[in-house]
């Protein structure tokens, strides 16, 4: 079995390499290639190319590298049609990858997309370009796939990796311990998460930094435990910590900058203030109450905001149907708004109701993913022929 392959990002990065796994468990020969991050060059994916290539975000962002990202996807392209795959498997990455799947599946490729465009959210006139695209979708969440089916568009639900591996039920001070977090039983801990892109992190950092700062004022005995995807992104955001703190090292002392280890430190925490993202999922699996921040380029927001058809942005409040989380963005994001809606976390009685939708939710995610779009892999090479 020879199988395309392309993710970009780390939670790409994180499905295709269970992806895989699962599928080699069952046929040990299977090879993979394409466009891969770490896990999945670990996994064994000869990477044609790194996944941080496709790491870009916002309509603006990916025009200041288009000419880069399209001279890859020819590339690929070219190397696909001259060495057919039994199939090709596009994760995440639509602009990119829905490109590529069309052409394939034009010269008579089998394509499946993991992980579903936000057609649901804005651009529905992709809808006819997925379609002619991708012969199945492997969605995340069950509201996509409905979305699908109400469409004629083939689709299976497989629930998320996430919600498999993180247990319905986490201890505070294990999770304390795990990562080495000295706290005394009463003292509160937020976990902040920038972003895991630098963009995001640029955009973020000195209004998560201002916001904490004002926090810490008005609760002193508070702890700022923050993690970072890579090193990029830890030197920027503690550059700007340490420009804001240089004369108040107390204040400093409270922070706490950690490489890697989001899960763990949000698990450890009582609050979580974090960039939109699949970071918010975890947090709602954490059940943690949270505060989602998105700040885009303005013409970005300006273009998403007109595009937009659905009332919320983060994935807790699209999951649940209901507003559970708050949702704050642009100028918005901002220490004056943030800060007493930060501190309200720690106090807020309301949100014991709420962490049991997240309990539900949870529970509804938890379809053993990864052996679960593995199996509709294999159904669908079965079903062309490819395997017996």
């Amino acid at each position: 079995m020879r199988i395309g392959i392309i993710a970009g990002e780390a939670s790409g990065d994180i499905l295709a390499a269970g992806l895989m796994r699962a599928l080699l468990e069952q046929y040990p020969d299977a090879q993979f290639e394409g466009i891969a991050g770490p896990l999945m060059i670990e996994a064994g994916c000869k990477a044609l190319y790194p996944a941080e290539k496709l790491s870009v975000m916002g309509l603006v962002e990916v025009l200041a590298h288009y000419r880069d990202l399209s001279a890859i996807r020819k590339e690929l392209i070219g190397h696909f049609l001259k060495n057919p795959p039994d199939v090709f498997i596009g994760i995440d990455a639509p602009d990119f990858n829905l490109v590529v799947e069309s052409t394939l599946k034009g010269a008579g490729i089998g394509t499946i997309h993991y992980v579903s465009p936000s057609v649901w959210a804005w651009r529905q006139y992709r809808l006819g370009k997925i379609s002619r695209a991708v012969d199945l979708i492997l969605t995340l969440f069950p509201f996509e796939a409905r979305f699908y089916e109400n469409h004629n568009i083939s689709v299976k639900y497989v629930g998320h990796t996430l919600a498999d591996e993180i247990d319905l039920n986490i201890d505070i001070n294990d999770a304390r311990e795990k990562i080495n977090l000295k706290v005394d039983s009463e003292q509160s801990v937020i976990a902040v998460l920038p972003g895991s892109r630098m963009s995001e992190v640029t955009r973020l950092a000195k209004p998560f930094i201002e916001t904490l700062l004002v926090s810490l004022k008005q609760q002193p005995d508070l702890l700022f435990a923050i993690p970072f995807v890579n090193d990029k992104t830890h030197q920027f955001f503690e550059q700007e910590l340490n420009l804001q703190t240089v004369k108040d090292p107390i204040s400093r002392s409270k922070f706490i900058l950690f490489d890697g280890h989001s899960r763990d430190v949000m698990a450890a925490s009582n609050a979580v203030l974090l960039a939109s993202g699949t970071a918010a999922l975890e947090a709602l699996l954490l059940k943690k109450p949270m505060i989602v921040a998105y700040k885009l380029a303005p013409v970005t927001y300006w273009i998403a905001k007109r595009l937009l058809q659905v009332p919320y942005y983060s994935l807790p409040n699209l999951l649940a149907g209901e507003c559970l989380v708050e949702e704050i963005t642009q100028n918005d994001v901002c220490s004056d708004v943030l800060s007493p809606k930060l501190l309200n976390l720690l106090s807020d009685e309301l949100w014991r109701d709420k962490l049991e939708v997240f309990d539900d939710i949870h529970i509804l995610l938890r379809q053993n993913a990864d052996q679960t779009a593995a199996l509709a892999v294999i159904d669908y090479l079965k079903e062309h022929g490819t395997l017996s």
